[in-house]
């Protein structure tokens, strides 16, 4: 079987055969027309000159050495250059010989060896010398000669010019370098003359071991305090026990004892109360005299205490005892304040020798107090010592990175100087590398041309191409399916299904086993009889949930074979046995029922005045002469059982009105009520909408297309738009006009049992007669 592409090509060049062989004759004449017109060969010189690279000079220089290698490093773009160009040009205008830079470029030819491995002796390998052909092709010896004399001279300058210009850059590049060196390398030896001055001297003290001694000498002197607080806790405990007080009682009873203002109040209470216990024994409590002994002695109670406050400077604090007692509120303030009186004249009544070891006791709390916070700041200075100590190794580490950044910043900064002027130097002592090894030569050639006859061959072959690159592109912009494979392609992109390929039918009755007429219909069993029952059987299982009954067929445009399929898909569900009914919705053509010997449906024959005169419109009465009664419209095919057909009327200007009229809705529900099987011939898409009318009328639509008619972007947009419908239940696409290979055992069927002249007896007369 031909390969699709193959086939698309050969359908290509037949439909703009035309194009690709006026392209074919345009290029072979114009290959023709140049071969005639190619001037005669003409003589011509080509000078010849070499340029190898030049021992350098002795140079002082590093910077000058490496630039001298690197000139050897020189390609045919470096030496054709612009500036090599225009410098020859200009000696050359000198010497009264203008060239444009464009004709000179096109005439010279450099070609650059050397710098590669050769084969020496004994198998090892030589560095090749460096060697610059340079060629220049020109119709007069003399001017080849002064053009390639001045084209060396030019690539020698121009070699040396690269060598300054290289330098410069360095210099440029180093001056650009320096200031930022310069900066990094002072700002390191900022950074690590401030760390010295804040960090130098720990790292100093460390270093020398005065940090280890202060640690040593504070746990020394902690040592020391030590034994000086366990003598005075000695001391403390063993006068607390004597005295019976805490330091802080003793403080308390030595400084009211010492005070003489509290000593006279003391005296005056305790006369106040002799007095009381004496006139108690006599008198009753509620006694004037009484009264007044109490009221001096609450005073003298009240001075006292203020005294004692004055003295001990508010720090003074009575301690409440009996919490378990019991009374008003009264009677606990007049208890404590009798408490805090005797406490007070308790603590006031030190003889001299108590008085002495209260002081002495308070003395050495007041030491002990002091020799601990002695203690306390020589622990917290040792620990501070201490980290500091720590922080030695992180702080020389710092320094040692410190000073190693300012030590790589000044070797950078000294390899930067001593660079500038080796470069400046080298500047001093610049040579071009390369040097003329053989001068220029000129010789005579002959230009070599294409023949005519090669050339004319040359230009056929390219028509051949060209010719057939137009007829592919044109097949490739034609948006028409030429194959059923690119239509199978298209709908599978859309996931439309395919339902069936249908082989092109042929006309010829002595060839095939189809009738004669106006359509290729298959009523005998030949092999094409066949596929039509596929596409049936397919159709069939198309329903959601009930067998498929009613089907609409149409196209998109007209040819494609709908009404062809429609007629022999009717034709294959008779044949199955299925009472099957044909409508020829297709009111804008003429009816093809002929094909089957039978009458077309009569037209409208009342005129406009009678239906006028009646009340009925024209498309009313043409469809009730046609399809109003259907005992009549639907005709039965006497040569093929359980086949029946609605023929359409002539075309009729009110189409839509007939179709969307309640007559046809009837027809229909009685045909599916009376019918296996029923087939709806409708208008393609592209000529009307009548297809969209019926089809809630019907189950679902089947689309009919055929290679070399159907068109890609009408194809999808009709399929697309099916799809996303609701409304329309779409079936899919039957492919028609295939060029299918039948199978041999296709073509053994039995001859069919129905007899032409069935159909067409006046052909059957017609034979006899002859």
């Amino acid at each position: 079987m031909t390969p699709p592409f193959i086939k698309r090509y050969w359908i290509a060049v037949d439909r703009h055969k035309w194009v690709g062989i006026a392209g074919f004759l345009l290029i072979a004449g114009l290959s023709g027309v140049a071969a005639v017109l190619q001037p005669p060969p003409s003589e011509t010189y080509v000078s010849e000159g070499i340029l190898t690279y030049g021992t350098p000079p002795d140079t002082f220089s590093a910077t000058g050495s490496a630039l001298q290698q690197q000139g050897q490093a020189v390609t045919k773009e470096m030496l054709l250059s612009e500036q090599v160009i225009n410098a020859a040009i200009q000696q050359l205008e000198a010497e009264n010989v203008r060239l444009s830079p464009q004709i000179l470029l096109r005439r010279t030819k450099v070609t650059v060896t050397g710098n590669e491995s050769a084969a020496g002796s004994e198998g090892k390998s030589a560095p090749q010398a460096l060697r610059i052909k340079v060629t220049y092709q020109d119709g007069s010896e003399a001017r080849s000669q002064t053009v390639i004399t001045a084209l060396m001279q030019a690539m020698i300058d121009q070699s040396r010019q690269f060598n300054m210009q290289q330098l410069r850059r360095v210099i440029d590049n180093l001056n650009q370098l320096l200031p930022k060196v310069t900066g990094e390398l002072r700002s390191a030896e900022g950074r690590l003359e401030n760390y010295v001055r804040r960090e130098g001297t720990a790292i100093d003290a460390a270093e020398s071991g005065s940090l280890l001694t202060a640690i040593t000498g504070s746990q020394q002197q902690q040592r020391q305090i030590r034994l000086a607080l366990t003598g005075i806790n000695a001391q403390l405990q063993s006068l607390q026990t004597r005295l019976g007080m805490t330091p802080e009682e003793a403080y308390l009873a030595s400084a009211l004892s010492a005070d003489p203002i509290v000593a006279d109040l003391r005296a005056r209470i305790y006369q106040v109360e002799s007095q009381q216990q004496i006139f108690a024994k006599t008198l009753r409590p509620d006694h004037p005299t009484m009264l007044e002994l109490r009221d001096q002695l609450d005073v003298f109670e009240q001075q006292l205490q203020m005294r004692v406050g004055e003295v001990l400077g508010g720090n003074f604090r009575v301690n409440p005892l009996g919490d378990g007692r019991v009374g008003g509120a009264a009677d606990r303030t007049q208890e404590r304040s009798s408490i805090a009186l005797q406490q007070i004249r308790q603590a006031s009544s030190l003889d001299p020798a108590r008085q002495a070891l209260a002081d002495t006791l308070v003395a050495l709390a007041t030491q002990q107090q002091t020799l601990q916070q002695q203690l306390t700041d020589l622990a917290r200075s040792e620990q501070e010592l201490r980290q500091e100590y720590a922080q030695i190794p992180n702080r020389q580490l710092e320094q040692q990175r410190l000073l190693q950044q300012v030590a790589l910043k000044q070797a950078f900064y000294d390899q930067v100087q001593t660079r500038l002027a080796d470069a400046r130097l080298a500047q001093e002592e610049t040579v071009g590398s390369l040097v003329v090894a053989e001068p220029p030569e000129a010789e005579a050639i002959l230009e070599a041309r294409l023949s005519g006859s090669v050339i004319v061959l040359l230009g056929g072959v390219l028509g051949v191409l060209v010719g057939g690159g137009l007829v592919m592109l044109l097949g490739m912009i034609d948006p028409t399916f030429y194959t059923p494979e690119d239509i199978q392609a298209a709908l599978r992109q859309q996931e439309v299904p395919v339902l069936g390929i249908l082989p092109l039918l042929p006309q010829d009755l002595e060839e095939t086993e189809l009738l004669p007429g106006s359509l290729p219909l298959v009523v005998a069993n030949s092999p094409y009889l066949d596929r039509y029952e596929r596409l049936r059987t397919a159709l069939k299982r198309m329903g959601n949930e009930t067998e498929t009954q009613v089907i609409l067929v149409t196209s998109t445009v007209s040819g494609e074979g709908k009404t062809v399929t429609a007629y022999n898909l009717a034709i294959a569900g008779a044949r199955a046995g299925k009472k099957t009914l044909l409508i020829e919705a297709d009111l804008r053509s003429p009816s093809h029922s002929a094909c089957l010997n039978l009458p077309s449906a009569e037209p409208a024959t009342k005129s406009a005045a009678y239906c006028q005169s009646t009340g009925q419109s024209t498309y009313q009465s043409t469809y009730q002469s046609t399809y109003y009664q259907p005992d009549r419209c639907i005709q039965p095919v006497l040569a093929i059982d359980h086949l029946f057909v609605v023929p359409s009327p002539a075309p009729q200007r009110y189409a839509v009105a007939l179709l969307e009229s309640p007559e046809m809705r009837q027809l229909i529900e009685t045909a599916r009520e009376q019918f296996d099987w029923v087939i709806v011939d409708t208008p393609a898409l592209s000529r009307s909408s009548d297809a969209l009318l019926l089809e809630p009328l019907t189950d679902g639509i089947l689309l009919v297309a055929r290679p070399g008619l159907t068109e890609e972007g009408i194809l999808t947009e009709t399929t697309q738009q099916f799809l996303e419908s609701e409304d329309i239940q779409f079936f899919g696409v039957m492919i028609n006009g295939a060029d299918l290979a039948l199978a041999e055992d296709e073509f053994t069927a039995e001859p069919s049992a129905v007899p032409i002249d069935a159909l067409y007896p006046e052909v059957a007369q017609s034979e006899a007669a002859g």
